[in-house]
């Protein structure tokens, strides 16, 4: 078809990500080096298992992954996977109970690793001139792909200099429900206030692109040509109005259709509880279980940098017809955080990154904000998890956590947060993160403390025997609580976090606690004398 083919002007642009905006191709020697990260991921918590095993389960998870793909495609509806469910049903499905874990604990680091350590990423020909001419037109763009890490292709996007020209990005592990489900493209209209019928959609597909653009009623529907273009899984009904070699020429049909106007002015699904396997017996080793906030690093709440974020989310909202303040947007996260916290006094899990900013900062918005504030949840909640507070590493945590390791005792952070993500940045930038073994993070697992489960998990995650294992903690009725609960043998509790020392000693004349200390530094010296747990 001609590339000057007079297509209605769109009012906005919707790309998918690959096959469109960027071409993937297999990384030689990929797999290995990302089996290679896995393994030494595993060995940190004790867990050593060949790179052959490892490889097979990991090649055998993604061959059945991309089959549950294709099958989901001739649906009328789908959702997308949860991370856990495809780390813990495809890529460690036959993995030993410790092992599947502990990476089920990490599924978001596995789906970042295996989508940019398999893969490489380049930007096709004709991208960056197509949105520069967007944004010249001043039609904003989105983002639409179905995706097991969103958070990467942020990244590339970023790292590639694309990311300011792209007015949102809907990834279908962030928001709940993949292509050929309409729902995320009628999220993508909604959030740049435009109707799904004066749109392009560009795909590469057909059975996900192609069928998803047709059944949200978009007006243009068209394909670069991919690897994937020519090759469906099945047979397809639904066409495209036009299939390009590549952006280049889609480029060349886009300035056509915009030449007079160059200078014109759904719910996520519940979350579904983790399925776990029971705990393997005891295998007598000692672990510590330690708690982040209070504990690793003690925090101030950092005004400046939440003003600077609502700044932010005020530019994301605003439009001409609507404009929003920096000061009305700080006013909404500031009610949402209080309301946040009643929630999380009356229940015993996390409050949602789509709960948190839809339905409490968004309560009395318009249907166009509400949709980019759930497009950019869990974004926002990241962000807000690293500058709502200063992090400060509190005396000691390095030289009890380098202890640890030397001594062959593994360490897993188990802790109540809005965002895993975030604590794993902060013990990152810390210079903890090489000798942590797993992380067990609330809004991940499903579950806060005081909940045993959340603490059984990280006992499974790095093989530990809890009879013979530590718990620091700064609070009794969530951490020595849970502690208890999971028969953690050692429940240690330290001074300098929220707790008064009334609570603390009165924890440990309960039985929640078995120690009181000044800091995380003095730990190391009772766990010094317990020689008989800490094999040099």
């Amino acid at each position: 078809m001609s590339s000057t083919t007079p297509w209605p002007p769109p009012e906005a642009l919707l790309l998918d990500f690959g096959g469109v905006i960027m071409l993937t191709r297999k990384t030689e020697g990929g797999l290995h080096a990302a089996v290679g990260a896995v393994a030494d991921r595993l060995a940190r918590s004790g867990h050593h298992l060949p790179l052959e095993e490892l490889a097979r389960s990991l090649q055998a998870g993604r061959t059945a992954l991309k089959l549950w793909k294709n099958a989901a495609s001739r649906r009328r509806a789908p959702r997308e996977l949860t991370p856990a469910e495809i780390v813990g049903d495809f890529l460690a499905a036959d993995l030993p109970t410790g092992p599947r874990e502990l990476l089920l604990s990490e599924s978001a680091w596995l789906l970042d690793l295996l989508t940019t350590t398999i893969s490489a990423h380049t930007v096709r020909p004709g991208i960056r001139e197509l949105l520069t001419a967007a944004e010249h037109r001043q039609i904003p763009v989105a983002v639409v792909s179905n995706a097991h890490s969103g958070a990467s292709h942020r990244c590339l996007l970023t790292a590639h200099g694309l990311a300011g020209q792209i007015a949102v990005q809907i990834y279908s592990d962030e928001v709940g429900v993949r292509k050929p489900n309409p729902a995320i493209l009628h999220l993508a209209t909604d959030a740049l206030g435009a109707r799904p019928e004066r749109c392009w959609y560009v795909g590469d597909t057909l059975d996900r692109d192609v069928v998803a653009a047709r059944r949200a009623d978009i007006g243009t529907v068209l394909l670069t040509r991919s690897q994937h273009t020519d090759d469906p899984p099945f047979a397809v009904r639904e066409q495209p109005d036009a299939v390009y070699p590549d952006p280049r020429v889609l480029l060349a049909t886009f300035q056509a259709a915009t030449a007079d106007t160059s200078t014109a002015s759904t719910r996520q699904p519940s979350h579904l509880p983790l399925i776990r396997p029971a705990l393997e017996p005891a295998r007598g080793r000692a672990a510590l279980l330690i708690d982040h906030g209070g504990v690793i690093s003690t925090s101030r709440p950092d005004p400046a940098a939440v003003r600077g974020l609502a700044a932010d989310l005020a530019g994301l909202l605003s439009s001409p017809a609507a404009p929003m303040s920096p000061r009305a947007a700080l006013s909404l996260i500031t009610a949402a955080r209080r309301q946040e916290k009643r929630l999380k006094q009356q229940r015993d899990s996390e409050v949602s990154p789509a709960e948190f900013w839809v339905e409490l900062v968004g309560e009395q918005l318009t249907v166009r904000q509400r949709a980019l504030l759930r497009a950019e949840a869990g974004e926002l909640t990241y962000r807000l998890g690293l500058l709502k507070s200063r992090r400060t590493l509190r005396e000691g945590v390095l030289e009890l956590l380098t202890t640890c390791r030397d001594r062959g005792m593994p360490v897993a952070v188990v802790s109540n947060t809005v965002s895993g993500r975030a604590v794993r940045a902060i013990c990152t930038a810390h210079g903890l993160d090489e000798l942590i073994g797993a992380y067990l993070c609330s809004d991940e697992f499903g579950a806060r403390k005081p909940a045993a489960a959340i603490v059984e998990a990280a006992l499974d995650a790095v093989a530990a025997d809890p009879g013979e294992s530590w718990f620091l903690g700064d609070k009794p009725a969530k951490d020595g609580a849970a502690a208890t609960a999971a028969g953690i043998a050692h429940r240690v509790l330290v001074r300098g976090g929220s707790t008064p020392e009334h609570d603390l000693q009165a924890a440990v004349q309960t039985g929640l606690a078995t120690a009181v200390v000044d800091t995380p530094g003095d730990l190391r010296d009772l766990l010094l004398t317990e020689s008989s747990l800490l094999p040099v």
